[in-house]
């Protein structure tokens, strides 16, 4: 043994940096990210890597879910598994269109959106609950991302931002100012409005990546279980660390 306690081991070298366990493919976006958001690194309790896809905006992968860009995802998820991440995730939910050759293209994890946890968030309701999808936009969040996931088939109550005032305009149309308080109470208000109408939704999966700052807050309004792609990631981290 060592004086450092390490015993006798040998460590594998190749690359600059070291420790990042978690990759992160990002949109090509400019508004503010705040802790909680998965653009911003306190968010998380250990070291992640980005990795920014340029021309990847909001528009082109929400509300076009433009094929031309599977190409640059998959080359920016290959660099972030020799930069030597050992999980890939990524800052859009509706990338769950493009989730499976993601997967295909690399040798390590990949769970583009927090919608993968629908099926679990399933299994842990009692029979005839269903699973409440909040997402940055209902009418972009289409059977082709169901598919993409393999959650065609589970009861989901889906209510989408769209018709508020600021976190569309922030998180969609790149808004570069964020009024923090006035994009909460329009979450809290578009959850409890789901309830309201859908008393069978036992437990909330928003599908948003820049939703999670807000979690705490529609928990304590609506009293029901929520996951995000927050809690999809440090699911993970613990799983290969």
């Amino acid at each position: 043994m060592s004086k450092r306690g390490w015993g006798r081991m040998i460590i594998k070298g190749g690359r600059t940096n070291y420790g990042e366990a978690i990759g992160i493919l990002m949109l090509d976006t400019k508004f503010p990210r705040i802790p909680g958001d998965i653009g911003n690194t306190l968010t998380f309790n250990f070291p992640v890597r980005y990795k920014k896809v340029k021309g990847a905006t909001a528009h082109k992968v929400v509300r076009e879910a433009d094929p031309s860009l599977v190409s640059p995802f998959i080359e920016a998820a290959r660099e972030l598994q020799q930069e030597g991440v050992s999980a890939i995730t990524a800052s859009c939910g509706f990338l769950a269109i493009f989730h499976d050759y993601i997967a295909d293209a690399v040798d390590i994890p990949v769970f583009t959106s927090s919608l993968l946890q629908v099926p679990i968030v399933y299994r842990m309701l009692k029979k005839g609950q269903k699973v409440g999808i909040m997402t940055a936009s209902k009418p972009h969040l289409t059977e082709k991302h169901f598919r993409g996931v393999g959650i065609e088939d589970i009861p989901m109550v889906i209510y989408g931002m769209e018709d508020q005032e600021e976190f569309p305009a922030v998180f969609l149309d790149q808004k570069e100012t964020l009024d923090v308080e006035k994009a909460e109470n329009e979450m809290v208000r578009v959850a409890e409005k789901m309830i309201g109408e859908n008393h069978d939704v036992g437990a909330i999966v928003f599908e948003c990546t820049n939703m999670p700052p807000f979690r705490r807050a529609v928990q304590q309004a609506v009293n029901l279980p929520v996951f995000d792609i927050v809690t999809l990631t440090n699911y993970v981290y613990s799983s290969i660390m």
